[in-house]
């Protein structure tokens, strides 16, 4: 009996585990149960449809065409350097604007194997079906760089030039000196490197890590003050404005969102941005990296190295600024002005 009962409880047990780890059917939108379809979409070669929002002027009159990567638990209404822009300026000087959700957020399909090429690939059939041209502008905020780092790498030639803001950096890359790796790394709390580790070591665990109750999940997943500088908590009030649609962010599932966020952006990448070669040898374009140099989400020792390996970036390091610094006034206006050859006067 007491061996039976042993069975049972192992038998529990493991099914317990079991289901803590699976994480629920995404729900698609469009389909029984599912979100409303209210977004422009477009049907991806492998039948995967990719929403889209776009902004300024047409594209048909557009001087300039801008394909926008949002960041981490933000979707396409994000557009940060569209919708937080002087009024005008877009239209004033020719720009065109289409940001797109990425993989399992707002209304895009999930994509349970997305990784840094397959974003790449969306990113240029999307630009395709709208008819932008053999060549476009990239911009890339926080964990949207993962897909700037792959279209750099993946489709140099269809880029006219490019823009990292604050990109999310994956301490594993190879080009990184071991030694200051580790002095980083020590520097983290016991949690963060927990969740560090379990993403890119164990990944088919993390949803059950940031849906467990019985400890601290990482700072981010559970928004946590201390992510925040004294200029990103001056700019957070900007932001409110997000509250009335934040909800349409992950309405599909976290998990395919931002779980799969993490599991990309500090997993095993197929290649090791540090070793990618100019897109522009001539110069016929420029690729640019914002960096504030109180961000607490992104480590600027890193930052910095990545801008000593490849030279040809552009590097801009804004004093005090922190991570939501793109969002503040003026700095979507300066970000274009040096991505793309405006006249000085506008």
């Amino acid at each position: 009996l007491v061996g039976g009962a042993v069975v049972i409880v192992l038998i529990a047990l493991a099914t317990w585990a079991i289901i803590s780890m699976t994480p629920p059917p995404s729900k698609r939108c469009g389909t029984p149960g599912g979100p409303p379809i209210t977004a422009q979409r477009i049907r991806l070669s492998d039948g995967r449809f990719l929403a889209y929002q776009e902004y300024g002027v047409s594209r048909q009159n557009a001087t300039f065409k801008i394909l926008f990567v949002h960041a981490f638990s933000t979707f396409r209404r994000d557009a940060i350097i569209a919708t937080r822009a002087s009024p005008g300026f877009l239209e004033k000087n020719g720009i065109y604007v289409v940001s797109f959700d990425r993989p399992g957020y707002g209304e895009s399909d999930p994509h349970p194997s997305r990784n840094e090429r397959t974003l790449a690939h969306d990113v240029e059939q999307l630009a395709d079906q709208l008819q932008l041209g053999s060549k476009f502008y990239v911009v890339g905020y926080s964990m949207g760089g993962q897909a700037v780092w792959g279209v750099l790498k993946y489709i140099p030639h269809r880029l006219a030039g490019v823009t990292l803001l604050c990109p999310v950096i994956n301490s594993w890359w190879q080009s990184f000196p071991e030694s200051l790796t580790w002095e980083l790394w020590n520097k983290q709390s016991k949690t963060e490197r927990f969740t560090m580790l379990l993403t890119h070591h164990t990944p088919w665990l993390l949803y059950w890590w940031n849906n467990q109750k019985l400890f601290k999940t990482s700072a981010v997943m559970e928004s946590s003050p201390t992510i925040f500088s004294p200029q990103d908590m001056a700019v957070l009030p900007k932001l409110a404005a997000r509250m009335a649609y934040k909800n349409q962010t992950t309405q599909q599932g976290t998990h395919e969102s931002l779980d799969r966020d993490l599991i990309v952006g500090f997993g095993k990448w197929g290649f090791d941005p540090m070793k990618i070669e100019n897109p522009f040898p001539k110069g016929e374009g420029s690729v640019h990296l914002w960096q504030g140099d109180d961000d607490r989400l992104v480590p600027v020792p890193l930052q910095r190295i990545i801008s000593q390996k490849l030279s040809w970036i552009k590097y801009h390091e804004i004093p005090g600024a922190g991570h939501l610094f793109p969002n503040a006034d003026g700095v979507p206006e300066t970000v274009l002005k040096e991505l793309l050859p405006i006249p000085q006067a506008s």
